[in-house]
């Protein structure tokens, strides 16, 4: 009985703990693609940025930077956590697997988490205190107030 308890809250919670894991990722994410193209947050070569339009590293970091804000508010989720798994699982191929086979020893480990993660919201959305949510449910409640039928609450 207090098993299914459990599971109940726990499923209730479920869009939230998503939204907030969203979050964190995007947020994170973003701070990689911060770092290399202004140089915060702790760049490693004191201060040092990717060369506008260099290949891979600069294509990289907008993808990091505009994916990141893109699942941290919400907007447009999958399209750009496809992207954003697209690009991590490019990395991981390219730069990392390369000196080994697995993740530990070839230090490609921030690589394939991040790859696997966005692929998880591909498949998920967002969650909760998503802007895609706003949207949706703006465009569903216009929908049935034209078909006549009740609003879409969330």
């Amino acid at each position: 009985m207090a098993t299914r308890q459990l599971t109940s809250r726990l499923d209730q919670a479920r869009p939230y703990a998503l939204g907030v894991f969203r979050i964190v990722v995007g947020l994170l994410f973003t701070c990689h693609g911060a770092r290399s193209l202004f140089g915060v947050l702790g760049a490693e070569n004191a201060g040092g940025t990717v060369a506008a339009g260099t290949w891979p590293g600069w294509y990289a970091a907008v993808i990091e930077l505009v994916g990141g804000v893109l699942v941290l508010v919400g907007l447009g989720t999958r399209a750009a956590a496809f992207i954003a798994s697209g690009a991590m699982a490019y990395a991981y191929f390219t730069v990392h697997q390369p000196d080994g086979l697995f993740p530990i020893q070839n230090r490609g480990e921030g690589a394939a988490l991040y790859s696997w993660a966005f692929l998880l919201l591909v498949f998920t959305g967002p969650g909760a205190l998503a802007l895609d949510g706003l949207f949706s449910s703006r465009g569903a409640n216009e929908e049935a107030a034209r078909e006549g039928s009740a609003p879409v609450t969330a």
